[in-house]
């Protein structure tokens, strides 16, 4: 009894499909800081003069000031790196382009790895990522477009990080999404001290060499078949392998897409998942920049502040889940009563919350507390319309969570690019109203 029940689990810790999910966890963590690197070092790459409505100022000012007030906002990076006069639209199309690649590779990603395999997909669109990562620097001095381009095949190399999960690693989930936010964190902390220490081009340097390190690691310990992988257990290759036989007996079913667009709960599911990305795109793009211009501090203040509201986000998502569990496991409340209470919430605080930033501009510690609220308060959404899909259609959860990231994806591409437009027209802290749309 004891052999077959260890077989049926298969060992977890020190076990290798938890270094599977490590390295994962790693390469998530890689890919994203690659991601929002851009966020925080734009402070420094584009003259603060842009962001006031000078198109045509002069990037001497900044430079000069670098020297005579190292203590001036917006003022503290090296003085080697360069300075592009890049207008706010042009910043919005930049953000946005990577989500471009990201949604047009979403399907033909899939398919090629089901050609090539999984380790070698997710392999070389980290190792393109880091590539074009370390590349960014040497491409803004060419120019705006060769950025765009890169930002675009990027997204396409990192839209190979979307692949299904096999059963035996599926508990280890959430070990391997933490590293989103534990990336969004670290690059965001230390990316402003980076820049003021050795150069804004030394975040994409650091973060893209990372990336490479990563990348060697993966090709090194990851295997497609774990019956030829040199450190497997005997007592674990047969858990792997009861749990794909398993897998691959499941009846496969035909997607009723007829049905899915005719059920309303699916478009309502579909219409969050847009709300929750426009929010959450504009403020890990647009948050270190707005603390930047509205309150005045320099990069590395900056890039610490931006870090606060992903600790929240991080605690609301655990907060939330248990609360919304023991609201379920004591039938205080029903499962759909649940969901949309955790939704509205999700939606309806952060929502407030940006309403409320123009008035209390003049105020620092009122600011970044609403700050941090934001993404904090929005993460509520993880345990509404986010997981709804499995309540919905649970046989289809995979299919429709595709659908629904595509919606995300369309969110924040048009989010980033309009916030680009509407600072050029708008003063920044009115643009927080763009939240509710």
């Amino acid at each position: 009894m004891d052999e077959k029940s260890s077989t049926k689990k298969g060992p977890e810790f020190c076990s290798l499909r938890y270094g599977l999910a490590f390295i994962m966890h790693f390469s998530n963590f890689t890919m994203i800081t690659q991601r929002v690197s851009l966020s925080i070092a734009i402070i420094a790459m584009v003259n603060s003069t842009q962001l006031h409505g000078l198109p045509n100022a002069s990037t001497e000012g900044p430079l000069a000031d670098t020297v005579n007030n190292p203590s001036r906002s917006m003022k503290e990076f090296n003085t080697e790196a360069s300075v592009y006069e890049w207008s706010p639209e042009t910043q919005g199309i930049i953000f946005s382009s990577i989500s471009y690649g990201i949604i047009v590779t979403l399907i033909p990603s899939g398919y090629l790895a089901g050609i090539f395999g999984a380790k070698q997909m997710l392999g070389a669109g980290l190792l393109i990522s880091s590539l074009l990562t370390l590349f960014t620097p040497l491409a803004a001095d060419f120019g705006v477009i060769l950025v765009i381009v890169i930002r675009t095949i990027q997204g396409m190399a990192q839209a190979t990080q979307s692949q299904p999960f096999p059963v035996f690693i599926s508990a280890f989930l959430s070990l391997f999404s933490s590293g989103a936010a534990f990336g969004s964190f670290i690059i965001l902390c230390v990316g402003g001290l980076i820049s003021q220490a050795l150069g804004w081009p030394f975040i994409f340097y650091i973060f893209g060499s990372i990336g490479c390190v990563c990348c060697l690691l993966w090709f090194t310990v990851i295997y497609d078949d774990p019956m030829h992988h040199p450190c497997i257990s005997v007592q674990e290759k047969k858990y792997i392998v009861a749990s794909l036989a398993q897998q691959s007996s499941s009846p496969r079913r035909s997607v009723p897409i007829k049905a899915m667009v005719r059920c309303l709960p699916l478009w309502a599911i579909f219409t969050g998942f847009f709300s929750h990305f426009w929010l959450c795109t504009i403020i890990i793009t647009y948050l270190p920049t707005y603390i930047s211009s509205v309150l005045h501090v320099n990069i590395r203040d900056s890039g610490v502040l931006s870090s606060l509201p992903f600790i929240a986000a991080s605690s609301c998502t655990i907060l939330g889940g248990q609360l919304a569990d023991f609201l379920l496991s004591r039938n205080l409340l029903r499962l759909v009563t649940v969901r949309k209470l955790f939704s509205s919430l999700g939606l309806l605080l952060p929502s407030l919350c940006a309403v409320a930033l123009p008035f209390v501009a003049s105020s620092y510690v009122t600011t970044i507390i609403l700050l941090i609220l934001i993404p904090g308060t929005s993460n509520l959404c993880d345990s509404g319309f986010i997981i709804n899909t499995l309540d919905v259609a649970p046989r289809y959860a995979s299919f429709l969570m595709g659908i629904s990231r595509g919606f995300g994806l369309i969110a924040g591409i048009i989010s980033s690019t309009a916030t680009g437009f509407l600072i050029s027209q708008v003063e920044f802290t009115f643009l927080l109203f763009v939240y509710i749309v």
